[in-house]
């Protein structure tokens, strides 16, 4: 459910904060398993990295990789986080951190519409855009110990 926080920004309920966040995570787990594939050697270096790459990644580019796959394990991690799957201990820390993927991420998406690639430009792009749609919803959604506060789930 949608509720207006404000006149120019919705906010939503914590329950769609957390179905979005479960669908975010998702995404991000998308992205986490290509990039240790591509760090494990798989053959899809046009897809990754500006696209300059066919074939299999160098090796210093699959220590990239590696580490790509650690900070999107980190967003979905932070994302599920904010909409309160690992409790109330971290909650401004999740709350700073699915703000800042969610200026973050269109950027990305940004950088990937530029890409030569056309994998990043018609396949990352939009599936980018829509991780940070998801993470601004989940951002804007209340936290869950606020819904119980209010008498809700």
């Amino acid at each position: 459910m949608m509720r207006t926080g404000s006149r120019r920004f919705p906010t939503f309920s914590a329950a769609t904060a957390q179905r979005t966040a479960r669908v975010a995570a998702a995404g991000f787990g998308v992205v986490a398993v290509f990039q240790l594939l591509l760090a494990l050697g798989a053959p899809w270096g046009r897809a990754a990295l500006g696209g300059y790459n066919e074939g299999t990644l160098p090796p210093e580019l699959r220590v990239v990789s590696l580490v790509s796959m650690a900070v999107f394990l980190g967003a979905g991690f932070v994302v599920l986080g904010r909409a309160g799957h690992w409790g109330d201990r971290l909650s401004g820390t999740f709350r700073v951190g699915t703000w800042a993927l969610a200026v973050i991420l269109p950027l990305g998406a940004l950088m990937n519409l530029a890409s030569s690639s056309p994998w990043e430009r018609f396949g990352w792009a939009p599936f980018t855009f829509l991780l940070a749609v998801a993470t601004l919803v989940v951002a804007r959604g209340q936290s869950h110990d606020h819904a119980q506060v209010r008498g809700g789930t």
